[in-house]
Parts: C-alpha cells; sequence; structure tokens
C-alpha cells in the first residue's frame, strides 16, 4: 500500500528509482494484471485491470555516450577540489547557471539548504530577526532560518496555487520582521512582484527557495532573480539532479564575495580583501562542490531547458484533460507567470465529489492503476518538535523573550488554516519524470483518475 504520508523525496525516489513496478507491486490489483478477460470498467483497486500498465520514464535522465567523456576526464585528472584551481570546472557550472538565469553572479555549493543558510548568513540575517515563510515547503526552507538563529513566522497558502500568500504576509510584519523567504514550491512561481513591492515598503530582505523551479519565470524573468538572493537544488530527485548540490545567484557582487569567502572557509576572496594580514576573512564553513559533481551539472544542464519545455507542455494538456472531471482543480497559475518548472504536478481533490472516499483511498486507487502519485507535504510543518527543540538551546534562550518560546503560543500565533486543509486533505501530486512522457501518457493519468471518479461509490462501498 502506497504511503501518502510519504516525503517528497520519497514519493520521487520510489516514483524514479523502482518505476511502476513496485507500485503496482503494492497495490491490492497486482495480482490480477495477467488476467487479460477482466472488465476494463471495473477499478483496479476492486480487481479490474489498470488504465496503465507501462513503466514510467526512470529518474535521473543519463546519456552515457554524450555525458561520460567529461566526467571521466575530471576523475582521472586527480583534480577533484575546487580549491588552488584557476579555471575549475564548478567555476564554469557556476558561469554558466548564472548566465542561464540572466544573473550576473552565482555560487556553487553542496546542497540547497546550505545555499540557503549562507544567504541568509551573509545577508546578516540572525538572532531577533523574525522571518516570513510558507508553512508548504520542505523542512529545509524553515531549518535554514533556525541554522541561522533567526525565528520563522508563518504565512498562510493560497491554496489555488500553492503558493505563499502575499496578503497573509503582510498580515504577519511586525517591528522584528527581517526577511521573507517564499518558496517557488512545486516549481510554480510565487507572486514575486507582489511580494518585493513588499519588501520595499517595509525594507526587507528577500531570499527566493528557487529550489524546485529551475528556469521558471515571472514576465520572462527567470525566479531566483527577483530578490536580493535566490536559491537553488540539485538533490538526486530535482529537475537538474547532481546527487548533492546547491547554487546561489545574485547581482550582488559585494554580498557573492561574502558567499564565496564563507563557503570556503573564509578566505579571502574579491572584494574581501586581507587588509590584516590573515588568510581567513571572516567565519567560514567548508561548504564547497565537487568538480565532478560540477561536471555532472553541466550534462545536466544541457538538456534542462528542452526537458523543462516537454513539462510544460504536458502539463498544460493534462490540466485541460483532467479539469473536466468533477473534484480535480488544478493548481493555477498567476498571471503573470510566462514559464513554469513542474519539479511536480499538482491538483486538489474534493472528495464530496468522489462520494466521500478519503484522500488517502483516491491515491491507493490511483497508484492500483499504474499512476504513482503522494498527498504531498503535511500540514503541520509549523508545530512540529523541531521547533520546540530549537527554541530549547541556549542560544534561543538566550536571543529571544520567554514569551516568544512559549511553544504553545508559538503554534496558536502560526495557525495556518488554508494550508492545513491543502496538505492533509486536498493536494496530491505526480512528479516531473511522469510529465518527461507523451500525450498518451497523460491520457493514461487522466482515464485512472475517469475511471476512479465513475466508480467512487462502488470503491467506497468496498471499505
Amino acid at each position: 500500500m502506497w504511503n501518502s504520508n510519504y516525503s517528497r523525496r520519497e514519493f520521487i525516489r520510489k516514483n524514479s528509482l523502482t518505476g511502476l513496478g513496485a507500485v503496482i507491486a503494492m497495490s491490492p490489483g497486482s495480482r490480477l494484471f495477467a488476467n487479460s478477460g477482466q472488465d476494463a470498467s471495473v477499478p483496479a483497486i476492486l480487481g479490474g485491470p489498470p488504465a496503465r500498465t507501462k513503466s514510467w520514464l526512470n529518474w535521473p535522465v543519463w546519456d552515457t555516450a554524450a555525458d561520460e567523456q567529461h566526467i571521466l576526464k575530471v576523475l582521472r585528472s586527480g583534480v577533484w577540489c575546487r580549491a588552488g584551481v584557476a579555471k575549475s570546472v564548478v567555476t564554469e557550472f557556476e558561469e554558466k547557471w548564472a548566465e542561464t538565469l540572466g544573473a550576473q553572479r552565482g555560487l556553487a555549493v553542496v546542497n540547497g539548504t546550505n545555499s540557503l543558510i549562507i544567504a541568509l548568513r551573509m545577508l546578516n540575517v540572525g538572532g531577533g530577526d523574525e522571518v516570513i515563510v510558507t508553512p508548504y515547503t520542505f523542512i529545509a526552507t524553515v531549518s535554514c532560518i533556525l541554522e541561522v538563529g533567526a525565528m520563522p513566522v508563518f504565512a498562510d497558502v493560497d491554496p489555488e496555487t500553492f503558493q505563499i500568500s502575499p496578503e497573509k504576509i503582510r498580515e504577519k510584519i511586525t517591528p522584528r520582521t527581517r526577511a521573507i523567504l517564499p518558496v517557488h514550491i512545486l516549481g510554480l512561481p510565487c507572486d514575486m512582484p507582489a511580494i518585493m513591492d513588499i519588501a520595499r515598503r517595509y525594507d526587507l530582505i528577500v531570499v527566493e527557495d528557487a529550489c524546485q523551479a529551475w528556469l521558471a519565470e515571472i514576465n520572462n524573468q527567470k525566479v531566483g532573480t527577483f530578490a536580493n538572493a535566490g536559491c537553488f537544488s540539485f538533490q538526486n530527485s530535482k529537475n537538474i539532479p547532481i546527487g548533492e548540490g546547491g547554487a546561489i545567484v545574485s547581482d550582488d557582487h559585494e554580498f557573492m564575495d561574502r558567499c564565496h569567502s564563507y563557503h570556503n572557509t573564509g578566505r579571502s576572496y574579491g572584494q574581501m580583501a586581507d587588509l590584516v594580514g590573515g588568510q581567513y576573512m571572516i567565519r567560514g564553513n567548508n561548504l564547497r562542490m565537487t568538480e565532478y559533481q560540477a561536471a555532472i551539472g553541466l550534462a545536466q544542464l544541457k538538456r534542462l531547458d528542452s526537458q523543462t519545455s516537454i513539462r510544460s507542455r504536458n502539463a498544460e494538456y493534462l490540466k485541460n484533460k483532467i479539469s473536466a472531471i468533477p473534484g480535480i482543480l488544478p493548481y493555477k497559475l498567476y498571471g503573470n507567470v510566462t514559464r513554469a518548472a513542474f519539479h511536480l504536478f499538482p491538483f486538489r481533490y474534493k472528495n464530496e465529489e468522489f462520494n466521500g472516499m478519503p484522500r488517502s483511498q483516491f491515491i491507493r486507487a490511483l497508484n492500483a492503476e499504474g499512476v504513482p502519485a503522494s498527498g504531498g507535504y503535511s500540514g503541520n510543518l509549523n508545530r512540529m518538535p523541531y521547533l520546540k527543540d530549537a527554541f530549547q538551546t541556549k542560544n534561543y534562550q538566550l536571543m529571544y523573550p520567554r514569551e516568544m518560546l512559549d511553544f504553545d503560543s508559538y503554534v496558536e500565533r502560526n495557525r495556518t488554516p488554508a494550508n492545513e486543509q491543502l496538505a492533509d486533505h486536498e493536494a496530491v501530486w505526480f512528479s516531473q519524470s511522469m510529465l518527461l512522457g507523451t500525450t498518451s501518457d497523460m491520457d493514461d493519468i487522466y482515464n485512472a483518475i475517469e475511471k476512479i471518479h465513475k466508480n467512487s461509490g462502488r470503491i467506497i462501498a468496498s471499505l
């Protein structure tokens, strides 16, 4: 049985590495697939044949002939770290990534989580500051705020877009507010023009979490380039997979020099001139990307644009198809979005149109039809124990008044009812690799959902 509470990464890992076979093996109808005499109108979860028996695309994509020569050259060179290399492969990847986005500078680091931590730290966000963030995200977006000693403040989402609501951001601003951390979650852009207007009005720092939104655009401008800094992830499930990896982009050269210095153990770099006779200019860390990771990134970057276009076409086609099914409400893009990345394809499921079938049962039925799906994020990221654990540390006890660290009061202040409804009852995801198929593959998804809808009463009666 598919667990709809899987994390995003676990869902994509299962879909990418084991393919359809593992999903089918977990479904109640798997033992019956060989029976060609079955009634195709019967849902697979009730013993009928699945809507789809073909496997889905494995992820990540790798072209041995085209990709491996450069990676092997790097491996055989024995130069695997960028330190001390005049023109490293990492530098080449940084330059090409920045150029691809239309940013002046890029910095590659070990992962997306640390790209966010570095950006916040080098923008001097820290103890005593509040950072407004969405509750509909991967935990890294919030943990990076805690890592710099700031206080996460959760603003509710717009369920139609799955994105943080600018109106709710305004409601959360206090004298302590220092920054906004919007997330282009699922690869769908936030309303960055509205968010930047708020930031200018209140003199706030903005760091874009674009870790799921490579090449997404608002008014033909790439996300990640609107704010003080944009952060990206190249983890193995991502649309540009390196295994692990991350990047920061910005047009602020002084800021980027500080980021470079910080990620390289605090060594002097660029404007971080050595004025005091010491090699280490700031308190730093060791968060460098390796040369062979960058070589993989360069290979993946070559196909990112074409893959993004395929995902966009298939997402639009699938959206139009499934919109006709009662109770299925696909994502909505803001009117100024000129391109979405579709790291995930999300829609809202309304169980009242499926005879009250719980979302968990709907997902199990989809999986039985050969269509891997997930319920996505939990709706309680803003009240999980990791927050209480941070508040009980010595540093937080020293930096904040007792009333701000009272966990029950914190949870009450940070309730996000729209997010709870979306995350715990309505959201359903398909992985980005499924969108790299054909229109026939999208038809299979539609047929599976339609079949479940038509038979929802029978499925409910079988529970």
